[in-house]
């Protein structure tokens, strides 16, 4: 049978050992200690080595010749081998050769006193050791009586005497103590002098003033109400975009004829030029030379032309596209500028050649409608979507002005072009669409309209501004301008007596309900007074004004 081989480190402690031991592979394991260690020189780590091995199936050896580690193993059931060729075997346990023969105490040898000390007080009991008083007080003390069935056990009875208190209890309980009186004062500090707060709350009679005025709005502009104008925000987001296009419109295509030409002249005895760009003429079909030619001049007189003159030839093409302009050699072409008797032609031109090469088709198209089409639904694609995506970038701090949303379209590109061939069937129209919107930041709106009521009420040192509209203004008739934007700003203001937060805390502070509110009320234009303290057992108003609130209820005339 195999058996594993455990060479166990100086530094091992039992913990390692025993995980070495587990962790083997083999039901036999030898352990090879070094020569000095303290790790098994312990009776109850050899102890709990064996039982470890055991609980994992696996016989234990230990390689030693060591006799004091061998003694300690057979006391533990551990067998030790000399080496690892040996057998092992399981040493004997002998008092002798433990003790060497120094540990013999011959007990006759010793007088009476030293007999008792070396006895084992443990072995012999309570009662050898025991006087006889002690036994005779034993037999005379009375004895518990077994309780009967079914009762419970009493419980023994306390102790009389003094009871030591717990200090630690003690301790605890006036940590407590102080630490709760320290915090009832902090509370009563801050419930006298820094929470109480007063609000007053004042019902005023207010009338309506409306504004309404025109005022140019622009991102470069300052909010100025004597120049009417309203700083604007605008926010910007760019897409690119592809629109398919299907191609409606239609035209010919094709090649033109070519060929080449000779000129006869009959008509002089001279030589005659012909310019370039010449038009010739059969069956009712143009076409023009591309060259200059020179024409000799004929022999034979007129009536007649025995031997005319002929030039070298020279390149024609058709007017127009068309296989119908295409004709044989040997066609004879009138020549534009010269005219002909009525039986006989004095100069003309011969095809020297096929005039071939002429073709023509019909194609489609894309047409400037099919191109304004498409330009038409890219400006309808996703325009809500982007549009609330631009809304989404202002805060509750702006006012947005819709009718200001815009779509440039950039430079639209339609491939094929306007009036080219589409092949492929359908054309595209691609371009960079940028979004933008606008909207007003209510604290210049705010702005614009106190100065706007602070104008409105000039000289009425009575009235006061209680609400100038800015929650609810609005913009309405908004058109483009050269600076952005041209609308009519139109808010409602609250308008009622001049009352002063700071005259009312003056007379509020340090007075009671009733006080307080027969005080304000007497004020011309206030309706009711309402004040609310706080905490729940505030009932004076704070000497500090900073501590009292005044608020606004608007009761509209």
């Amino acid at each position: 049978m195999n058996k594993d081989v455990i060479y166990i480190d100086v530094e091992d402690d039992i913990t390692a050992i025993i995980g070495k031991v587990k962790d083997s592979k083999e039901k036999i394991v030898a352990l090879v200690p070094p020569k000095r260690i303290g790790v098994l020189q312990s009776a109850v780590n050899l102890r709990l080595l064996q039982r470890a091995a055991t609980q994992s199936s696996k016989h234990l050896v230990l390689i030693s010749n060591n006799s004091a580690l061998a003694a300690l193993a057979a006391a533990a059931k551990v067998p030790v081998a000399k080496n690892l060729q040996s057998k092992p075997e399981m040493a004997e346990i002998s008092a002798l050769s433990v003790d060497n023969g120094d540990d013999i105490i011959d007990g006759a040898q010793l007088p009476i006193g030293d007999l008792a000390r070396t006895a084992d007080k443990s072995a012999l009991g309570a009662a050898a050791l025991s006087s006889p008083m002690d036994d005779a007080a034993a037999e005379l003390a009375p004895r518990a009586t077994p309780p009967v069935g079914g009762q419970p056990l009493k419980k023994p009875k306390a102790k009389g005497g003094i009871k030591v208190p717990n200090f630690n209890k003690f301790r605890k309980r006036l940590i407590f103590g102080i630490g709760g009186g320290v915090l009832f004062l902090i509370f009563l500090v801050w419930a006298i002098f820094f929470a109480p707060t007063a609000t007053v709350i004042i019902t005023a009679r207010t009338t309506d003033s409306s504004a309404n005025a025109k005022v140019t709005l622009g991102d470069s502009l300052s909010t100025d109400m004597s120049a009417n104008t309203v700083k604007t925000v605008t926010q910007t987001t760019k897409k690119d975009a592809t629109v398919n296009i299907t191609p409606t419109g239609s035209k010919e295509v094709g090649e033109k004829s070519k060929g080449q030409v000779v000129f006869k002249n009959c008509e002089t005895m001279t030589a005659q030029s012909v310019p370039a760009g010449t038009a010739l003429t059969v069956n009712g079909r143009n076409y023009t030379t591309q060259a200059a030619v020179s024409v000799p001049g004929g022999t034979g007189g007129f009536g007649g032309c025995a031997s005319p003159g002929t030039s070298d030839a020279v390149s024609i093409v058709a007017a127009d596209i068309g296989d119908d302009y295409n004709t044989p050699s040997g066609t004879t072409f009138s020549v534009s500028g010269h005219s002909s008797g009525s039986s006989t032609v004095y100069f003309n031109a011969d095809a020297s050649t096929d005039i071939t090469g002429g073709s023509k088709k019909t194609v489609k198209v894309v047409s400037n409608s099919d191109a304004q089409k498409a330009m038409d639904q890219l400006e309808q694609e996703d325009t809500d979507t982007m549009k609330n995506d631009l809304k989404a970038k202002f805060n509750s701090t702006f006012v947005v002005l819709d009718q200001t949303f815009k779509t440039d379209d950039g430079n639209p590109q339609v491939t094929p072009a306007v009036g080219q061939e589409v092949p492929s069937g359908t054309a595209t129209l691609t371009t960079t669409v940028t979004y933008s919107l606008s909207a007003v930041e209510k604290a210049d709106a705010s702005t614009f309209l106190d100065d706007y009521f602070k104008d409105q009420i000039k000289g009425l040192s009575d009235r006061r501004i209680y609400d100038n509209g800015a929650d609810k203004i609005s913009f309405t008739d908004i058109t483009a301008a050269d600076k952005g934007f041209t609308a009519n700003l139109v808010a409602t203001a609250k308008i009622g007596p001049k009352i002063e937060d700071q005259a009312v805390k003056d007379q509020a502070k340090g007075k009671r309900y009733g006080e307080i509110q027969s005080s304000i009320e007497a004020i011309q234009g206030v309706d009711n007074v309402d004040i609310k303290f706080w905490p729940f057992w505030v009932s004076t108003a704070p000497n500090d004004t900073k501590k009292i609130k005044v608020e606004f209820n608007l009761n509209e005339s």
